[in-house]
């Protein structure tokens, strides 16, 4: 019996079997042995950790709270050059790419449009633990490096930084990113075609969808850094160049009462007890500051198209640059200062943005933006005879497809050498109710678009200014005169002679750099089916 009362119990209560005991023994065994091995492995750290010449060089680096202001000045990584050869400098940067191969490791460090290569090997201050660190390292993480810059004997083609490298003294992480990324920035940087295939055949790409699904990784690319910052020189350009013109900058209602171009294309919102609706376009108030005598004005701002249009060139919100000018005796006056602030814009991009150009051409070949000083000018019925000699069937009295646009653009190209004209004299069936008419031809109006690479980036009229004549062709265009009261009102105490245009913004960067797509030029685009992050 006391055999029976030592057999040690199971979890029902009952003495265990022999097998039973028999797996619980060898359980314990395992479990034992792996205890043994992990303290090993331990005193073995522990003392890697004691002999380790270089732990003070690398590591985690404790959480900035700003308690502290270092005396240390980090080199922009675009800044480094064989002027700084045989320098130790600190820089902060992205670990773009590593590639760790036993005693040594290969990094690129990445910041904006700039990558350099950067190097760690074992040496006499160089433990074997900090190179395995910094191979473990996640890419996208932030890092700041201590080193020594070296010329390059062969050129880094893969870096910016072409002919110099980092020899890593120390590094530590500055924000870690975490281990598995949704894409990889190389991949959302390999050169594409116009069809969105890849170059490099074989290799990841990665589709539009994803890239705007985790779109703060695919702006951290150097082509979408160098995009945005040749937009931003547009609007700088837009600005200072119509600022030196004596033009007033306005900023406008986003939030209106009535729908600001007619139509049923319009965004509406609640406001208070009532609607309210999206803006579609400032010409009102550009034309009401007309009328209180700013004589020259213009306005960048969101503009908001409730389109269901899915296409490579439209979005439900965008960057308007939009101007508005009075004008002594005749519209193209205004035609003129238009055609001269696109000239100015595209003179300043090649001349201060090369860098950015150079960049986004590196993903996104095109051919190089051709343009004509003074801006070619072309009467439409000129344009439909271009496109009837080409084959294209069309009456002086249409307006022009998309398949039409593309095709003139390239007959345009073809015969005066531009990638950007001015379309003047549009059938006046086809403008809207504002429009003015032609004084000598009632068909035609004084109106007109501009064209980059065969696609509408501006669309441009002289606005009929007399309250009474308004009224009349907005009556002719079936248009209940109560729906735009508030906008004839606006001229009825003197109003000058004036014309304008709406130009959107990202369109005009895709096509200057011959992007595929205005998704790419815009940050966090929107669309029908878009409306995150």
């Amino acid at each position: 019996m006391a055999d029976v009362e030592n057999v040690p119990l199971g979890d029902d209560g009952k003495p265990m079997s022999k097998k039973a005991l028999k797996k619980q023994q060898k359980d314990a065994e395992k479990a034992a042995k792996k205890a043994q091995r992990q303290q090993e492995q331990a005193d073995a750290q522990q003392k890697a950790d004691a002999d380790d010449v270089s732990k003070d060089l690398y590591g985690d680096m404790v959480m900035i709270q700003s308690s502290e202001k270092p005396d240390r000045c980090l080199q922009p990584i675009g800044d480094i050059g064989p002027n700084l050869a045989e320098k130790n400098i600190w820089v902060r940067g992205r670990l773009h790419t590593s590639r760790g191969t036993g005693k040594q490791c290969f990094t690129v460090l990445r910041h904006q449009q700039s990558t350099i290569q950067a190097l760690i090997f074992v040496g006499e201050k160089i433990s074997k633990q900090m190179v395995k660190f910094c191979a473990n390292i996640s890419k996208e993480s932030i890092v700041d490096v201590y080193g020594v810059v070296k010329k390059v004997e062969q050129k880094v083609e893969s870096c910016t930084q072409d002919d110099v490298e980092i020899h890593i003294g120390k590094i530590f992480v500055v924000s870690k990113a975490a281990p598995q990324l949704p894409l990889l920035i190389e991949d959302a940087s390999r050169p594409e075609l116009e069809d969105g295939k890849n170059e490099e055949g074989g290799r990841p790409r990665v589709n539009l969808d994803t890239r705007l699904d985790n779109r703060i990784l695919d702006l951290r690319t150097t082509t979408k850094q160098a995009i945005f910052r040749l937009e931003a020189g547009v609007c700088k350009l837009f600005r200072d160049t119509l600022t030196a013109k004596g033009f007033c900058e306005i900023h406008t209602p986003k939030i209106i009462s009535a729908a600001s171009e007619g139509g049923a294309n319009v965004f509406t919102v609640s406001y208070f007890k009532t609607n309210a609706f999206l803006a579609q376009s400032p010409q009102l108030y550009k034309q009401m500051a007309i009328a209180a005598d700013f004589e020259k004005v213009f306005t960048v701002g969101a503009v908001f198209r409730a389109e269901d249009s899915n296409t490579h060139r439209h979005l439900t919100e965008f960057v308007g640059l939009d101007l508005e000018m009075a004008f002594q005796y005749h519209y193209h006056e205004v035609l003129q200062v238009i055609g001269d602030m696109f000239i100015s814009i595209f003179k300043g991009l090649r001349e201060s943005y090369q860098k950015e150009i150079t960049t986004v051409a590196r993903q996104y070949p095109a051919e190089p933006f051709k343009f004509l000083e003074p801006t070619l000018i072309l009467q439409y019925p000129e344009a439909v005879k271009m496109l009837n000699d080409a084959g294209v069937e069309m009456q002086d009295n249409e307006d022009l497809s998309t398949p039409s646009e593309k095709l003139l653009g390239r007959l345009v190209r073809q015969k005066y050498d531009t990638d950007y004209y001015i379309l003047d004299k549009y059938p006046l069936e086809v403008r809207p109710f504002y429009t003015m008419p032609d004084p000598d031809n009632p068909k035609w109006s004084n109106s007109y678009d501009m064209f980059m690479r065969g696609e509408e980036i501006l669309s441009g009229a002289q606005r009929i200014h007399d309250p009474e004549f308004l009224s009349e062709r907005a009556k002719a265009h079936g248009i209940d005169l109560k729906t735009i009261e508030a906008y004839i009102d606006s001229f009825k105490y003197g109003c000058p002679p004036h014309a304008g245009g709406g130009i959107g913004m990202e369109r005009v960067v895709m096509l200057y750099l011959g992007l595929h797509n205005i998704r790419s030029s815009s940050l966090f685009p929107r669309d029908p089916k878009r409306l995150t992050p």
